[in-house]
């Protein structure tokens, strides 16, 4: 789970047009935090990941790489 969070953080990151450094000093974190969750080494912290979903702009579902079914 953490290395989906990892690639897909990379890649929503890389969509908004942020270096790693850009995304760590919005989250105010460092960057070596931001690369080892990349890295899937490190999984963040609930509130971590609620200011990675603000920042992207993504929701917690797309981060993880959860496909989201709607009713009908």
């Amino acid at each position: 789970m953490q290395d989906t969070i990892g690639k897909r953080l990379r890649a929503y990151r890389k969509l908004k047009n942020l270096t790693q450094q850009e995304l760590a000093d919005r989250l105010h974190v460092s960057i070596a935090i931001v690369g080892a969750i990349e890295r899937g080494t490190r999984v963040p912290t609930p509130d971590l990941l609620r200011q990675i979903h603000d920042v992207l702009g993504v929701t917690e579902q797309e981060l993880r790489g959860e496909s989201v079914t709607f009713g009908g």
